[in-house]
């Protein structure tokens, strides 16, 4: 039997200053050549022990450390970190702290140099990396000017520069849109054929771990189990403990009784058919219907922001709006979708002033946001940002939350009303005194959404609100701006994904190249896959196994309730 790639025996780390173990017992071994994929629900310990993989734990980050990796033959306790990346590649979750050069082909090269690769092998690797990446047209950009998901791939890229024999991925497709997401995974699905690569990846989306060879499931610490990939993602009951998303597919034909459940599109339509099912057309057309009834009632009321020829371009020349033209109304529940740099965010900040138009128009409850200004704006538009870090500065949630009231002059006793209203509906009753900065990424995000509440907007906006959540954590977030939307609130969120507005939204704006290509319910823009495509976007598996039938359901209960005929 031939050496593992990595073997990890005994594994337990506590952090510095912590009294709970980050992982605990941790024993696994990975073949060379192999694909696993690291899951399991925020603080699971996952991120801990990809950082154990090359070294990073115990040589930076400090704390009490038992058990042993070892990486082809080397014990990770006996060499540095500099000398485990002769062999070990790492991609962290934070790729902004990974990215330090003044364009993107010092990035790729700074690695090989430190290494002594000859000149001419290091463009060799520029050029073969930055076309594995797709990065290509970018070589001279600076990293500052590649969007989010292009910099992601820019720090993928560097560390494959390197050639390591063992690639570790953090959480890669945190911040990508699902067809870049697509892309790393068939990047990691061809490296994985190459026997002299082995990947480690840590992911929390089900959809995109199908190719892995196994999964490692992670909990407080401790593994709770390793196996094939079909045999884990199979297993609903243990996916749903685990506060993870299981399979829409999956979740759909165990409903009907299945024992060897459909994972993909293309095995679930096989597995439809071979079974005799048929979908009832009325009950369809009459979910369409109902749909369609309350989006003529919403449009037959004044918008609350109108855009028209809408345009707008960076001082650098760069034009992120190209003449969008759309009406958000009252009562609203919007996403806006599109992929990476597509001028989503731009086009939100239009709605609150952050970003004045350089072409068109764009009134907010009747009057341009040029002569209402970013102050009165405020007041009816509240804005949200991706990274609640950039939005959070006091010591206390007491003081973040009543920061805008008491800004705006209102008395004492109606700032601690407003705090403790706001803190109720974001789920944070008695925080006041709790230092924002302690919580968990989604009890700031809850933070920031009750500081923006309460100012009591008109509108409230969130930049990509389930960013770094797991599924738990996400679904805790979007009832909350559930609630608050059928509490009066008109809500915005910008999202890449995708089951989030299958869920959660009315209607959907996808941008493309700062225009606005689609516009409808999510049943009327999932239903125009090859266009989404083009936007970069992809719907859930189980929407494209619904299309596949010739009826666009958004959920699994959607489709049973629309079934008939016979029986797994």
């Amino acid at each position: 039997m031939t050496e593992p790639a990595i073997a990890i025996k005994g594994l337990t780390y506590r952090y510095r200053g912590t009294k709970k173990n980050a992982i605990e017992a941790i024993d696994l071994e990975l073949e060379k050549g192999e694909f696993l994929v690291l899951m399991g629900p925020s603080e699971a310990g996952k991120s801990t022990l990809a950082a154990c993989i090359n070294g990073l734990i115990p040589h930076f980050h400090k704390g009490k450390l038992a058990g042993d990796v070892i990486v082809y033959g080397k014990n990770t306790r006996e060499h540095t970190v500099s000398q485990m990346a002769e062999d070990v590649g790492l991609v962290f979750q934070d790729f902004e702290a990974q990215l330090f050069s003044t364009n993107v082909e010092l990035e790729i090269a700074f690695g090989p140099e430190n290494f002594a690769v000859p000149r001419e092998e290091i463009a060799h690797r520029i050029d073969e990396n930055l076309a594995y990446v797709g990065l290509s047209d970018f070589r001279n950009r600076p990293p500052s000017t590649l969007s989010g998901g292009q910099k992601q791939k820019l720090a993928i890229a560097s560390v494959l520069a390197l050639r390591p024999k063992v690639l570790v991925m953090d959480e890669p497709t945190t911040d990508l849109d699902p067809v870049s997401k697509m892309g790393i995974f068939e990047i990691t699905d061809r490296l994985r054929r190459r026997s002299d690569l082995t990947l480690l990846v840590v992911e929390h989306e089900t959809e995109e771990v199908l190719k892995a060879n196994r999964i490692a499931l992670l909990k407080d610490g401790q593994l709770v189990k390793v196996g094939p990939a079909r045999e884990i993602l199979q297993d609903i009951d243990l996916i749903e403990s685990l506060g993870l998303m299981p399979l829409g597919i999956a979740r759909f034909y165990r409903s009907l009784g299945f024992s060897d459940l459909p994972l993909t599109p293309d095995e679930a339509v096989a597995a439809y058919k071979e079974a005799g099912l048929t979908v009832v057309c009325a009950h369809h057309e009459a979910l369409a219907a109902e749909e369609k009834r309350a989006a003529a009632a919403q449009a037959a009321k004044e918008p609350l922001i109108r855009c028209r020829d809408l345009e707008f371009t960076y001082p650098g020349g760069v034009t992120a709006i190209a003449g969008i033209s759309l009406d958000v109304f009252p009562g609203d529940m919007v996403a806006i979708v599109g992929q990476n740099g597509s001028g989503k965010t731009t086009l939100a900040k239009q709605f609150n002033g952050l970003l004045l138009p350089t072409g068109g128009s764009i009134t907010v409850n009747g009057k341009t946001t040029k002569e209402q200004g970013i102050f009165r704006l405020g007041q009816s538009v509240g804005y949200v940002f991706q990274n609640p870090d950039h939005q959070i500065f006091s010591e206390t949630v007491f003081d973040e939350v009543s920061f805008g009231p008491r800004l705006r002059g209102l008395a004492d006793d109606e700032v601690k009303a407003r705090v403790a209203e706001t803190l109720a509906a974001v789920g944070l009753e008695g925080t006041e005194a709790e230092d924002p900065f302690s919580m968990t990424k989604s009890g700031r995000q809850r933070v920031a959404v009750a500081a923006v509440l309460a100012v009591k907007p008109d509108v409230l906006i969130l930049d990509e609100p389930t960013t770094g959540l797991d599924y738990h954590e996400q679904c805790s977030m979007m009832e909350m701006v559930k609630r608050l939307n059928k509490q009066g609130s008109t809500i915005i969120f910008i999202t890449h994904h995708m089951w989030v507005v299958a869920e959660y939204a009315r209607k959907v704006f996808v941008i493309k190249d700062g225009q606005l290509l689609l516009e409808g319910t999510p049943r009327e823009v999932f239903a125009h896959e090859q266009e989404l495509l083009e936007a970069s976007l992809r719907p859930p598996h189980f929407i494209q196994f619904t299309n596949r039938l010739g009826y666009t359901m958004l959920r699994p209960e959607e489709l049973i309730g629309c079934t008939e005929g016979g029986a797994g």
